[in-house]
């Protein structure tokens, strides 16, 4: 994404812009740090724009499609733990070029998670449109002791998912494989990241609910590199970490998680053939 002139540009890239010159960074190294931007959605109950989904249940979901599950045996015995339905995304309702991201033009796009401090998973179920779909019962059994089982997830997880069409850059190093590429091809990276860092933190307001961004770069957690990179490596067959791209990102602002991030990934071949069962998960998490 080259967005020129400034008319055409995001707000938060037009402050970046204008803070990276202020700052002495030369304009060429400026522009061409733009070139990386990618188009991303900011979906919150607090945007605005138009409803394109929902946070939360109810679970709807095909007959025989199973809720997806951690699966663990204790003394002999099968457990099932099924994950909490994060966001119900209907794509139908997500303009084309609200992202950088191949997404279904139609269906429902489900994230479920389960954010464990001391481990997370997470999984993503697409839904055709046209689909039978029936709503689910789930039921969880946390230990008293279990993080979880403090969660609110029923009452601080509800609301519409109102779009706002947005833009990233990186705030973290840019990765080839092994390699960190954008040092040798942007030589003043370290100085527009940064920028774009201050940038960011003043643009993502403090949320009262929790919000998603769909696309774009993932946030980098205090400076723990790149969480797709991570998820890419998490993957039974992670293949070269440029074909992987954010799916989703969330932000809980949930009592008990303030502190926390999950972060969906896959690659992108997968996206473009429907293979959400692929989808890869990781949290950070500040406790």
């Amino acid at each position: 994404m080259s967005d020129t002139p400034d008319s055409g540009m995001p707000h938060s890239l037009r402050r970046f812009r204008s803070e990276a010159l202020g700052r002495g960074i030369p304009s060429a190294d400026v522009e061409r740090w733009l070139g990386l931007a990618r188009r991303c959605a900011d979906l919150s109950p607090e945007e605005d724009g138009p409803v394109v989904g929902r946070l939360g249940g109810p679970v709807m979901l095909p007959p025989g499609v199973a809720v997806p599950a951690n699966s663990f045996t204790s003394m002999g015995r099968s457990y099932e733990m099924p994950y909490h339905l994060i966001a119900d995304l209907d794509l139908a309702a997500l303009p084309e070029d609200a992202t950088d991201l191949p997404m279904p033009p139609d269906g429902h796009l489900l994230l479920f998670a389960v954010p464990g401090l001391d481990g997370a998973t997470g999984a993503a179920v697409y839904v055709p449109a046209g689909t039978t779909v029936e709503e689910r019962r789930v039921e969880y059994h946390y230990d008293p002791g279990d993080h979880l089982a403090s969660l609110d997830f029923d009452n601080e997880l509800r609301g519409e998912l109102r779009l706002k069409p947005n833009a990233s850059l990186p705030n973290h190093e840019i990765a080839d494989d092994e390699v960190t590429v954008d040092t040798a091809e942007h030589p003043r990276a370290e100085e527009l990241r940064a920028v774009w860092e201050e940038i960011w933190a003043e643009e993502r307001r403090v949320y009262k609910w929790s919000h998603l961004q769909i696309g774009g770069y993932a946030s980098d957690a205090e400076g723990w590199g790149d969480p797709v990179v991570d998820c890419a490596r998490e993957s039974a067959e992670p293949g070269s970490l440029q074909d992987w791209v954010l799916l989703a990102e969330w932000s809980p602002a949930m009592t008990g998680l303030e502190m926390a991030t999950m972060y969906w990934a896959m690659r992108r071949e997968d996206l473009v053939v429907l293979r959400f069962d692929r989808t890869a998960v990781t949290m950070y998490a500040n406790p």
